[in-house]
C-alpha cells in the first residue's frame, strides 16, 4: 500500500470519526459483538494460520490466542456501558455550588502495529479496547506472520469498513509510510529497536504512545521452591511458542545450592512435556523464520548444554535446550533470547540476586519461586520489572482484571480490561458551574475580609 492511500484511509476515518457515530455506548456494542462473531466462525482458519506461520497446535491457539482473545471481548460487552459512563467527583467548597466530573473520551484515529509471535492476540485485543473507548483504528500486522494476517484482514474486513478500521499490511516501507502520519494514539508491540523509532516519529506530532517491548525477565528460584513443580512451571512457560513469548522467563537465577536439583528436575520436565524427540513432537511450534533461526543457533554454547541444542532447519525448529555454567559475557545473555534456550545462573544470596536484578534494564516480567513469605516481599518490594508471577510463569497477562505492560526500557502504559479502554481514552476534567448563585470571593477588588475567605476554602 502507498503512502497516499494510507494517507486518504486516515483522512476517511478521520472524517469518519467526526461524524460521531463511534461514539454511542450501543454502537460499540454492536461492533465489539460483530467482531466476537466472526472470529467464531474464522476460528479453523486461524488455527491452520496459526500452525502454518509458528506451528501452533490447536490446542495452544486456542489457549494462547483465540480464547484469550474472545475472553477480552466477552469482558470488554460486559463492562463497556459502566466504563463509558461519567464518574462525579467532589467539588471543592470554593467553587459552589457546581458540579464536577471525569468524562471519557476517545483519542480518535489509532494505530495498532502488532508483532509476529502471538499474531491473533496481540493484533485483535488491542483493537477490542480502541473500538470499546470509541476510537477508529488502522492495524498493522506482521509481514513475519503471513498467513495469520491474511485471516484478519478478512475477519476485519468482513465486520468494519475502511473508514472504521482498516488493516494495512506489508513490510517495513509499510511500516514507515504509517509512522508518517498525524494519528492520535499509537499502540506499539515489539522490540526495542523498532519501538524507539515508533517513539522518535511519534514525537514529531507529540502523539501519545504504548509501547508494550519485552527484555530479559528473570525467572529467580530460592532454595525453598518446590522445585519439580517450579521446574514444570518454568518449562510451560519457557518453552510455550518454542520460547517466543515475550514474558518467557529469559534465565534462571537460582540457588546455588539447588543449580544440579533444578537442572535435572528441569530435564525430566522436558521429557515429561515434549517426549524423548521434541522435534518430532507435532504438538511443538517453530522458529519463525529462517534469519531468526540462524540467530538463536549462534546462542547456544554447545559446551554448557545439558539438554537439547538439536535443531532442524528444514522445519525450523530447535529443541528445548538448557545451559548451566553460563555467565553475564556469554552470547545468550548479551540479548533477550526469544527462543528455546535456557540458561541457568546461580546467586550466593538473595540480597546477590536482586542486586543482578537491578543492575540491567526493568524487564518485561519477573518470576519467583520461593515458599519463603518474608522473601516473596523482599523481591517484590525491592525489583523493578513489568508484571510476574510468584511461583509460577505467564498466567499474569491471561486476564482481564489486571493490566499488562512494561516500566522502562521494557515498555510504557498498560492493557487488558479497564486498563485497555483507558489506554485508548482521554479523561475529560468538567466542572459544570451552576447560574442561580456566584461567589464574589475570586473577583477583583480584593479586600481582607476576601482574603480571610480564601483562606478558609483554600486549606
Amino acid at each position: 500500500m502507498t503512502e497516499a492511500e494510507i494517507q486518504n484511509i486516515l483522512e476517511k476515518q478521520h472524517k469518519f470519526f467526526q461524524t460521531g457515530q463511534t461514539l454511542p455506548v450501543a454502537y460499540r456494542i454492536e461492533q465489539l459483538q460483530k467482531l466476537k462473531d466472526s472470529i467464531i466462525r474464522h476460528e479453523p482458519d486461524l488455527n491452520l494460520a496459526l500452525k502454518a506461520d509458528l506451528g501452533k497446535s490447536e490446542t495452544e491457539s486456542y489457549m494462547c490466542e483465540i480464547g484469550l482473545t474472545l475472553s477480552e471481548l466477552s469482558w470488554m460487552l460486559k463492562h463497556i456501558k459502566k466504563l463509558t459512563k461519567e464518574t462525579v467527583v467532589p467539588t471543592p467548597l470554593a467553587q459552589f455550588a457546581a458540579k464536577s466530573f471525569r468524562s471519557p473520551s476517545p483519542y480518535g484515529n489509532v494505530l495498532i502495529m502488532s508483532p509476529w509471535n502471538y499474531p491473533v492476540l496481540l493484533t485483535l485485543e488491542p483493537l477490542i479496547d480502541a473500538l470499546a473507548a470509541g476510537n477508529t483504528a488502522v492495524v498493522k500486522p506482521s509481514a513475519y506472520a503471513p498467513s495469520t494476517s491474511r485471516v484478519m484482514q478478512e475477519i476485519i474486513e468482513e465486520c468494519f469498513s475502511d473508514e472504521y478500521v482498516a488493516v494495512v499490511t506489508g513490510g517495513r516501507a509499510e511500516n514507515q509510510a504509517l509512522l508518517n502520519q498525524r494519528f492520535d494514539k499509537i499502540f506499539f508491540t515489539g522490540g526495542k529497536t523498532v519501538g524507539r523509532e515508533v517513539l522518535r516519529h511519534a514525537a514529531e506530532y507529540l502523539t501519545p504512545v504504548t509501547l508494550e517491548l519485552g527484555g530479559k525477565s528473570p525467572c529467580i528460584v530460592d532454595s525453598t521452591a518446590k522445585i519439580p513443580l517450579a521446574a514444570r512451571r518454568i518449562v510451560f512457560g519457557k518453552y510455550l511458542n518454542c520460547g517466543q513469548t515475550c514474558v518467557a522467563p529469559d534465565y534462571i537465577l537460582c540457588d546455588k545450592a539447588i543449580r544440579d536439583q533444578l537442572t535435572d528436575a528441569i530435564k525430566s520436565e522436558i521429557r515429561r512435556q515434549f517426549g524423548k524427540h521434541p522435534l518430532e513432537n507435532p504438538n511443538y511450534g517453530k522458529i519463525i523464520n529462517r534469519k531468526h533461526f540462524q540467530r538463536l543457533q549462534g546462542l547456544i554454547d554447545s559446551s554448557k548444554v545439558v539438554i537439547g541444542g538439536q535443531s532442524d532447519a528444514k522445519i525450523l525448529r530447535i529443541a528445548p535446550t538448557v545451559m548451566k555454567n553460563v555467565t553475564w559475557e556469554d552470547a545468550v545473555m548479551g540479548e533477550e533470547i526469544f527462543g528455546p534456550i535456557l540458561p541457568i545462573l546461580t546467586y550466593e544470596s538473595l540480597d546477590d540476586a536482586i542486586q543482578t536484578v537491578g543492575s540491567h534494564p526493568h524487564p518485561l516480567a519477573l518470576y519467583f519461586f520461593s515458599e519463603d513469605k518474608a522473601a516473596q516481599k523482599k523481591v517484590l518490594d525491592r525489583c523493578h520489572f513489568g508484571g510476574g508471577c510468584i511461583n509460577d510463569t505467564i498466567i499474569h497477562l491471561a486476564t482481564s482484571a489486571m493490566p499488562f505492560g512494561g516500566v522502562g526500557e521494557s515498555g510504557m502504559g498498560g492493557y487488558h480490561g479497564k486498563a485497555g479502554f483507558d489506554e485508548f481514552t482521554h479523561y475529560r476534567s468538567i466542572v459544570d458551574k451552576k447560574t442561580w448563585m456566584d461567589l464574589p470571593v475570586r473577583y477583583q477588588r480584593y479586600n481582607k475580609l476576601k482574603r480571610k475567605m480564601l483562606r478558609m476554602f483554600l486549606k
